[in-house]
């Protein structure tokens, strides 16, 4: 049985890493990378691209969408003040076509490229109930007379070990709409929104889950991210 794990997913302009770095950690991490216009692909070793840490609680319920249980799952990662949305939905009800959303990458996997996403996501994370979730004990003079400076020995063990990540999670019911709006700005990040209220307000590419046409003064349906629309009391129907 193997310690490490790490499959990639490409395609024309998008690619996707599942990495299992050790079957004793109780987590995995999901790297996506895009392709550069002078067609080079992005480096995470240059801090380019986009990578998350998924828990044992958040693999199961991407796992209950790749076995087909549920249709979608959701949930907002903020790390750092950094809000990232993660999404894992089928195209359609035929569930061939497995769509994957990270904060303002997305990626599609076909039937095969999704089974086997589905079948190594299984195999890790039996593994990982296996091995992450056994009790480390201090060798040597630990004794079963003093299990409190034991427990505190191995909490500061494990410390010393691992750097301490915070991350918060917070699940998403309605994570997106359909609006329609006319653009009437854009820059690197953002595009400038005239939305039907004749309110305008700066929304980020990031949260823009749908393709758009960036000419502006056309009127066109967006699928955005319901809490920007919130937050700016626009309202989505």
């Amino acid at each position: 049985m193997v310690d490490k794990h790490s499959q990639s997913f490409f395609g024309q302009s998008t690619g996707l890493t599942l990495l299992s770095s050790s079957k004793s950690d109780s987590f995995i991490f999901l790297k996506c990378i895009k392709k550069k216009p002078d067609g080079s692909w992005e480096k995470p070793s240059l801090g380019e691209g986009k990578t998350i840490k998924c828990n044992l609680d958040e693999i199961i319920m991407i796992l209950e969408v790749l076995q087909r249980n549920s249709d979608s799952w959701s949930s907002y990662h903020n790390f750092n003040e950094v809000k990232t949305q993660i999404s894992f939905k089928w195209e359609d009800e035929t569930k061939k076509k497995l769509l994957i959303y990270i904060g303002s990458y997305s990626k599609m996997l076909n039937f095969a490229q999704a089974e086997i996403f589905r079948l190594l996501l299984k195999h890790i994370l039996k593994e990982k109930i296996e091995f992450s979730t056994v009790v480390k004990l201090n060798s040597g003079k630990a004794t079963a007379g003093n299990p409190k400076g034991n427990e505190q020995r191995n909490q500061n063990n494990d410390a010393t070990a691992l750097p301490i990540i915070k991350e918060s999670i917070e699940l998403n019911e309605s994570e997106v709409s359909q609006i329609k709006g006319i653009i009437e700005g854009e820059t690197e990040k953002a595009l400038l929104i005239q939305f039907n209220n004749d309110k305008e307000i700066w929304v980020p590419k990031s949260v823009i889950r749908s393709n758009y046409n960036s000419s502006n003064h056309i009127s066109q349906n967006f699928t955005i991210d319901s809490w920007i629309l919130k937050k700016n009391n626009i309202p989505n129907n």
